[in-house]
């Protein structure tokens, strides 16, 4: 009777919006083919498949679940995906969308591994990543100017988002502080009647000013599967911290504190509670810990590692499958080091991304019950447009390591950036980009042809000494 009940309520939850799981599947397999270039990339991605495209989910729904990740530790990229999955197929949609966008750089990032351990990096690869960079370059900006178009509605909008990448880029302010700051500034400009802030409750469910969720397969009203009850937090909570806990305790208890895989359950469990702002948060943190505390890597071999994160698809945290492999390859005691390598990769990923499951199962039924929120829709409005800034440094910083070879930290307080050497420009990746820049903004080239021309032409620059 359950299993019957479990269907029945599955074919209603499809048959509401129309999207089968079938076609869910093959969908998110297409966003996590294509989900390279980091944080921006992979939500210009996702918000051109799923908003623009799809039509799946309006735009102010997809935004508000993009606030949420924000203000949560691990790849917020990922956990899109998930909430997303979830809000259309319930929970079996999340782990779908979720499980889905880490396969390939799960994949990937481990053949570069194996390759990377035995002959170092590979010259026909790089040049391959070297053409996907310039067009994942071109996709990100205009995902930048799409959103904030589209996000950056007033004045005051377009000054919080400013102030962000200002913030963040120049003065390397952490970026919990300035989502909490924006939230602030949407919560209190809300209390005292700010007239920018008195449209947020337009997008609240029974509102009488109508956002585009009418336009949206998904709809504006709350689904049944969406409501939160303290029940099911318990039983969410209890399965998702035992699936990522207890295989850490068992190791643990086994081997004990000084084997090599403890060591990475449980340096990098802590790394998915404190992963605020992604992977360029901690990166430096990880780096040091792993050259010179622990000893699991040389030095410039995080750097390699980076690298390989950047230019294949999935989030750029999945470095720390890189970090986990050389680390028990280096250390493999009675196993085989590729073996135990492997091991150490996949026990890396499972704790770093087990967590971002349980924050989304856990508090995304809460998030939607308090989209009807005035207050909270008003910070999320505001750290909306302090996203458009985070965003906007993210494409940048991107940008200067793709088409500059050399940079210099600069270090004059309050300025703290990272600042492209004009000399060192790669000619070769800045016209590449230009090419797919209009290719896409101009004629309105397709992501799949223009990131496959760009692809090749890596290689026959490559193929010709170019590079």
């Amino acid at each position: 009777m359950p299993t019957e009940l479990t269907a029945t309520s599955k074919s209603a939850a499809n048959a509401a919006h129309g999207v089968s799981l079938g076609e869910a599947f093959r969908v998110w397999t297409r966003v996590a083919l294509l989900s390279f270039g980091g944080p921006a990339g992979q939500i210009a991605v996702m918000h051109r498949m799923i908003v623009d495209e799809k039509r799946w989910v309006s735009e102010e729904r997809f935004l508000h679940a993009l606030n949420y990740c924000m203000l949560l530790p691990g790849p917020e990229a990922q956990q899109l995906a998930t909430y997303i999955g979830w809000l259309m197929h319930r929970t079996l949609g999340g782990i779908m969308a979720g499980v889905l966008f880490i396969i390939p750089g799960i994949i990937a990032i481990m053949a570069l591994s194996y390759v990377y351990a035995a002959y170092g990096n590979v010259p026909i690869v790089t040049a391959l990543f070297f053409g996907l960079k310039a067009a994942v370059l071109a996709i990100v900006l205009e995902a930048v100017l799409r959103i904030g178009k589209r996000a950056l509605k007033n004045r005051l909008m377009v000054a919080l988002a400013a102030l962000a990448f200002v913030a963040i880029f120049f003065l390397a302010v952490p970026f919990p502080i300035i989502i909490v700051a924006a939230a602030l500034v949407g919560f209190f400009a809300q209390r005292f009647k700010l007239a920018e802030f008195q449209n947020s409750a337009a997008h609240a469910p029974g509102s009488t000013a109508k956002s585009d969720a009418a336009g949206s397969l998904l709809g504006e009203d709350l689904p049944a599967h969406a409501r939160p009850a303290a029940q099911r937090a318990i039983a969410v909570a209890a399965i998702w911290l035992a699936l990522w806990l207890v295989p850490v305790i068992a190791l643990l208890l086994a081997r004990g504190s000084a084997d090599i895989f403890s060591q990475i359950a449980v340096f990098f469990s802590k790394m998915a509670v404190v992963t605020f702002g992604g992977a360029n948060a901690v990166l430096a943190y990880v780096a040091q810990q792993a050259v010179e505390t622990h000893g699991w890597l040389k030095p410039g071999e995080m750097l390699d590692g980076l690298g390989i994160a950047e230019t294949t698809p999935g989030p750029l945290i999945m470095v720390l499958q890189f970090v986990g492999f050389m680390a028990a390859y280096r250390n493999p005691g009675s196993l085989a080091p590729m073996l135990a390598g492997t091991f150490g990769g996949l026990l890396a990923t499972w704790v770093t991304f087990t967590p971002c499951f349980l924050w989304i199962f856990l508090g995304a039924p809460f998030i939607e019950r308090l989209r009807g929120n005035v207050g909270l829709n008003a910070a999320f409005s505001a750290i909306t447009a302090a996203v458009v800034g985070v965003i906007l440094n993210l494409a940048i910083w991107f940008a200067v390591h793709s088409i500059f070879h050399v940079t210099v930290p600069v270090h004059a307080f309050p300025l703290s950036f990272d600042a492209p050497v004009l000399t060192s420009v790669d000619p070769w990746a800045l016209a590449l980009t230009l090419a797919a820049a209009i290719a896409i903004f101009r004629f309105k080239a397709g992501m799949i042809a223009t990131l496959g021309a760009c692809c090749a032409a890596g290689i026959v620059l490559y193929l010709l000494g170019a590079i």
